[in-house]
């Protein structure tokens, strides 16, 4: 673990214009863009389709393509971000397992509040099923809110009576909108990315002025897991959604559900982006990438 590439990437978000503040919607997401533009992208084949009547962009491997799909889903706190921003996080999985991904442009708050990104992404994955794909062989992956949808989904294609993915992926998930994990305190001031105030203001657009306390808003706290498939979540000590992901293994584990909890220390929320910058980012999509080809069924 390199302790100087994890202060200066530290010191970096810090500096940078954050995608996160109270902040008009059109500036936060120009500067979420513009931050995650900073970041090299491997080399992909890359095309726009559709999916679920949503854009799409389908990431292929340079070489033959498996037998798998990975359902990607962007973050960027649910108003913010397209396929472009996690394109990095999307292309790495790709050229490390060897799969085609599918990375959804769902729809974003405020202009489209919950449930409208968890309806787009179970029409995407119904999308899939209807074109012959094989569940076993599908995985939903995604940072942050994405990482969230992951899991979002898959209990909504549960209640739907859909047959369940083969595997999950999310990376620094935000899985509880009623923000009563202890990392939102213990963290202040150590995440360099994420505060409350900021999250607040982006969360109270997604919400739209509903309860927070539902399943499918705060799953690390309400959801049942049963049935689900293989999870993998990944996050670091350093931010503010550790706690989410904490919550959420106890309640895989209490559901006899298989989950591996992969926490890095003193790296940033969704630290997986910054390869190039960080010797862990790499390491953790190895990691991921490990995870998906063990599960995914040809």
């Amino acid at each position: 673990m390199s302790k100087a590439q994890r202060v200066t990437l530290d010191a970096m978000l810090r500096q940078a214009p954050q995608g996160f503040r109270s902040l008009p919607v059109e500036q936060m997401r120009s500067d979420f863009a513009a931050l995650m533009a900073l970041f090299p992208v491997p080399e992909a084949r890359t095309s726009d389709t559709v999916l679920g009547e949503r854009p799409a962009v389908l990431v292929e491997p340079e070489g033959e393509a498996r037998a798998g799909t990975i359902l990607y889903f962007h973050g960027g706190s649910f108003s913010m971000g397209t396929p472009q921003t996690a394109m990095g996080l999307t292309v790495g999985l790709v050229t490390r397992t060897g799969f085609r991904a599918l990375s959804l442009d769902y729809r974003l708050a405020p202009e489209h509040p919950f449930p409208a990104a968890i309806e787009d992404c179970l029409a995407a994955y119904r999308a899939l099923l209807d074109n012959g794909t094989d569940p076993e062989s599908v995985a939903f992956a995604g940072d942050s809110a994405g990482g969230g949808l992951t899991v979002t989904t898959t209990l909504a294609a549960k209640k739907a009576g859909l047959p369940m993915p083969g595997a999950l992926v999310a990376f620094s998930p935000g899985l509880d909108h009623t923000r009563t994990g202890a990392s939102m305190d213990t963290k202040a001031g150590i995440d360099p990315f994420l505060t409350r105030e900021g999250m607040t203001h982006t969360g109270d657009w997604y919400l739209g002025g509903q309860d927070p306390n539902q399943e499918l808003l705060a799953p690390a706290v309400l959801a049942d897991l049963t049935g689900f498939p293989p999870l993998l979540l990944q996050a670091g000590t350093n931010e503010l959604l550790l706690d989410d992901s904490v919550r959420l293994a106890e309640r895989a584990r209490d559901a006899e559900v298989d989950v591996i909890l992969d926490i890095t220390a003193g790296v940033p929320h969704v630290f997986q982006a910054f390869t190039g910058q960080l010797d862990e980012a790499g390491h953790a999509l190895d990691r991921a990438a490990l995870f998906l080809t063990q599960h995914l069924s040809a």
